[in-house]
């Protein structure tokens, strides 16, 4: 069974993206409320065993690194990641953001968009961190202290050493699949099913 380690994904009532179905979920994450399989910073991936994953899958964490940190981080997917997986990463995309504001003509606290519970997420929330969630627990770890555009996200992806990079944009997401060697049929296969645009 191929397995994917989920990075920073709070808990495991978030489903994964249709492509992990049948595959062995490992949830990492430096918040033990959430039940976490693994404990760790993800800044600290390279202290746990090289090559047991077939992909790692980052939604919405690597903005919670500074910029200096983020390839430390990208550096450690490498190190779990077989010889032939991927890392799957999503952020917001902070150019389509920018967009839409100066577009519209919003204000910090203008609502932005609905999250799926229906909470408002603010202008501020996708730039500074989601402010509902900073009040409730305190912890810093909560803050967004890096941004991306689909452009940057695939230039940091390749010079951390990923050879096989593919980039898009959706829905205020830029959207990151990379592989550390070619991609096989398998998982050209895979990509089809992605939620990445292409």
């Amino acid at each position: 069974m191929k397995r994917v380690l989920n990075v920073g994904g709070n808990n495991k009532e978030i489903p994964l993206p249709a492509v992990y179905s049948g595959w062995e979920h490992i949830l990492l994450d430096i918040d033990p409320r959430g039940g976490p399989d693994i404990i760790c910073d993800a800044r600290n991936l390279g202290t746990l065993p090289a090559k047991q994953y077939d992909a790692v899958y980052c939604s919405h964490n690597l903005e919670h690194y500074y910029n200096y940190e983020a390839p430390q981080v990208l550096q450690g997917f490498l190190h779990v990641l077989k010889d032939d997986g991927f890392v799957h990463i999503r952020v917001p995309d902070i150019k389509e953001v920018m967009g839409i504001v100066i577009q519209k003509n919003m204000d910090m606290d203008d609502i932005l968009y609905l999250s799926p519970t229906g909470i408002p997420v603010l202008v501020r929330d996708v730039i500074y961190g989601w402010e509902v969630e900073l009040r409730r627990t305190g912890s810093d770890f909560y803050s967004h202290k890096n941004g991306f555009s689909p452009p940057s996200l695939r230039k940091i992806l390749h010079q951390t050493g990923f050879s096989h990079v593919y980039v898009g944009s959706s829905n205020l997401e830029a959207i990151g699949i990379a592989f550390k060697g070619p991609p096989s049929d398998y998982y050209k296969k895979l990509l089809d099913l992605a939620d990445i645009p292409k």
